[in-house]
């Protein structure tokens, strides 16, 4: 094998703060050969985005960096700034978590391409602008000879992503660093850059670092995995071995406490307990023995080296995913374990390292749907927004029409998922529900009260009740001020609730979530991400509600605290007979907590149905590009399965349908003659039922 491209050794990362020395990376090494492709994983804090930092020279004048960093055999570390200039973007460019902050926003993006290649290039205006039309046709930009005027705040979030690519693609850099690419990004837009990243190492021959919290999006694209934890690496191995055959219990962990796509709903996550260390005059031992669940007294005495593993991928996993294919990997199989020896096929003495969670039977589920009281229903639900021009004499120039004719009920004890990209509606479908107050068009009924009845304010607070909400952002959702009793109370001090049953309440809602009553009088400050989730939760429940609404409700969360949340919104629906209205891009999460799931597209359902049917067989085209896109945690899967890739951005809501609202992005409309295309053009699909299930609709001509 060649030399490395790029060689870390013990890298170190410290900054000062008033509590101590913070020990952000703690002694990373790894190498990197030209064309491939390394994922470092973990959960926020371990170190990942820090060690791409200290990469690229960008870390603060405060931070101390020790050990050495060689790109092509130079040293990086101790160059000045200037000296670093002259690589960062000609040999080293970075892809950062949000481009809307990366890009200058008072200049177009051809300025800032250009400015980008002639930096480091001796070219003319002319042939830089042309090399940055390439570029932006190049990552799939449609005409980019008029998009290199446009300022960054006129593109999609995924648009310019592909702005990030493209520039960091400009100088044909030896190394390209990945940090979050697409984080927050719906889950079509995901695949889109995830293949546009592909395109610019095809394109380059650059070797790529990606750091993700997403092992899906590693399995598909990694060649090798490097796992941090406490700011140091736990396990390393190739990319196969690191998803069939781990050794380190952190890394079974995060893969158990992933929700997956391709598994029907019924099994529990298994979370990781706990929180990740503060990196601060840490204690001797493993910095993972307060949450390994197969800890012994030795673990606490000494940390554990990284020290080579026995190579094996197991009989079970070649049973279950067949022969294993060999890989030319960068890394050897090493774990921070004392018993990674002991362990095979996340078992250890035959037993699973992380036992399943049981989870209280659901009682409802026994009774069939049709005999459950619904609980909320929207009939024909319509919400438009009207489009004005001028700053003084305003006008109307349009309409957007959010909303578009919704229909749906929930009953009792079901979990109906709205699900589709950012743009289609689902926000706007929960506040005009949250709203409780009659609806523009259509009518919304809760708990068999129909809103459009409502005329008092005293009606409506009735009616709230029995319909509470749990935000996407704990820690913006609650306020900061008030203590966790207050938080909880306050709904029940709302509706009048006399002071000692509120007492009681809120010490059983802290139970019930999971969080120890004696922490009440402490403020969100000092709780984790997953706990403030809980107390958001229950504060929910505080008015024992008929429907929870659940928006984005993990997705800031880690994905080892995420698996802890969505069991305890599975636990407390079979406890409480709980019905949920859920909204998410995460499509693994729907199919783990879902009964049902409707597709929304622009403002108007295209499918709907049961979960596990409408997952496991996708009749409309834009259902099968949503379900294809979703990364899967396992190599061999992700790496073969076809996949239906949706080209450009949802059209504007401002535009009236006058066929199928999907059409401009279908691809099963280019496979059809030009009668059949021509019907989609000038026809709305209405919801239909396939002649064999009775219960599955889909807005389609054509299947």
């Amino acid at each position: 094998m060649s030399d490395p491209l790029l060689s870390v050794r013990d890298l170190k990362v410290s900054f000062p703060s008033e509590a101590g020395r913070v020990d952000a990376v703690r002694g990373v090494s790894f190498d990197l050969h030209p064309g491939k492709t390394l994922g470092i994983v973990g959960e926020s804090g371990s170190g990942k985005s820090v060690t791409s930092l200290a990469v690229m020279g960008l870390l603060s004048e405060s931070a101390r960096v020790e050990g050495s960093v060689r790109l092509g055999g130079r040293e990086l570390l101790g160059l000045s700034d200037k000296d670093m200039s002259g690589i960062r973007g000609k040999d080293v460019a970075m892809v950062f978590q949000d481009p809307l902050s990366s890009l200058t926003p008072v200049f177009p993006i051809g300025r800032q391409i250009v400015e980008a290649i002639r930096i480091h290039q001796d070219v003319s205006p002319k042939a830089a602008a042309d090399r940055a039309i390439d570029l932006l046709r190049l990552v799939g930009i449609p005409r980019p000879e008029t998009r290199l005027k446009a300022f960054p705040h006129e593109f999609s979030g995924g648009m310019r992503q592909r702005v990030m690519i493209a520039m960091a693609m400009a100088n044909d850099p030896k190394l390209i660093i990945a940090d979050e690419p697409t984080t927050a990004l719906d889950v079509t837009i995901q695949a889109q850059i995830l293949e546009v990243l592909k395109t610019a190492q095809a394109e380059t021959g650059a070797a790529v670092i990606m750091i993700t919290h997403d092992l899906g999006v590693v399995a598909g694209s990694a060649d090798d995995v490097l796992v941090m934890y406490a700011g140091r690496a736990v396990e390393t191995a190739p990319v196969n071995e690191a998803f069939y055959a781990p050794r380190m219990p952190y890394t079974i962990g995060l893969l158990e406490a992933i929700p997956r796509v391709d598994t029907p709903r019924g099994r529990p996550l298994v979370p990781i307990a706990g929180n990740p260390p503060l990196l601060i005059d840490l204690p001797p031992g493993c910095p993972y023995v307060a949450r390994c669940p197969i800890a012994i007294d030795a673990c606490r005495e000494k940390e554990p080296d990284l020290l080579p593993v026995a190579s094996d991928l197991g009989a079970r996993v070649v049973a279950e995913v067949g022969e294993v294919p060999g890989q030319d990997s960068d890394l050897d199989h090493r774990a921070a374990c004392i018993r990674a020896h002991e362990i095979a096929d996340r078992r250890i003495g035959g037993q699973p390292v992380y036992p399943v969670p049981e989870v209280p039977e659901n009682r409802l589920a026994a009774v069939p749907r049709e005999e459950r009281p619904t609980v909320l229903e929207a009939r024909n639900l319509r919400k438009e927004f009207p489009l004005v021009r001028g700053a003084v004499l305003k006008r109307k120039v349009g309409t957007v029409h959010a909303v578009d004719g919704v229909s749906f009920d929930i009953r009792q004890g079901e979990t109906l998922a709205i699900v589709g990209e950012s743009g289609s509606g689902k926000t706007t479908t929960l506040l005009e529900i949250m709203n409780l107050s009659a609806p523009e068009g259509g009518d919304l009924i809760v708990g068999g009260v129909s809103t459009a009845s409502l005329s008092k304010a005293r009606e409506q607070r009735a009616l709230r009740r029995d319909l509470q909400m749990v935000f996407q952002d704990p820690a913006s959702a609650i306020d900061p001020r008030l203590t966790v009793f207050d938080i909880i109370a306050e709904p029940m001090q709302a509706i009048g609730t006399p002071k000692d049953e509120v007492d009681a309440r809120v010490s059983e809602l802290m139970e019930l979530v999971g969080l120890d009553p004696a922490q009440i009088d402490r403020f969100p400050a000092a709780f984790s991400g997953g706990q403030r989730q809980r107390i958001g939760i229950a504060r929910a429940l505080s008015t024992n509600p008929k429907v929870v609404v659940l928006d984005e409700p993990v997705s800031a969360l880690d994905v080892s605290i995420q698996a802890g949340v969505i069991n305890l919104l599975d636990e407390l629906k079979a406890k409480l007979g709980l019905s949920y209205l859920f909204v998410a891009h995460d499509l693994s999460v729907v199919r783990h907590l879902a009964d049902r799931v409707a597709v929304m597209y622009l403002g108007a359902f295209v499918e709907h149905g049961d979960v596990d049917t409408v997952f496991d067989d996708p009749r409309h085209p834009y259902t099968q590009a949503l379900i294809s896109a979703i990364p899967l945690p396992d190599p061999i899967k992700e790496r073969t399965r076809e996949r239906v890739v949706l080209r450009g951005d949802l059209p504007s809501p401002t535009d009236q349908a006058t066929g199928c609202r999907f059409v401009s992005r279908c691809p099963l409309h280019l496979t059809l003659d030009s009668s059949q295309q021509q019907k989609c053009r000038e026809v709305v699909p209405e919801l239909t039922r396939g002649s064999d299930q009775a219960d599955h609709l889909h807005a389609c001509h054509f299947r």
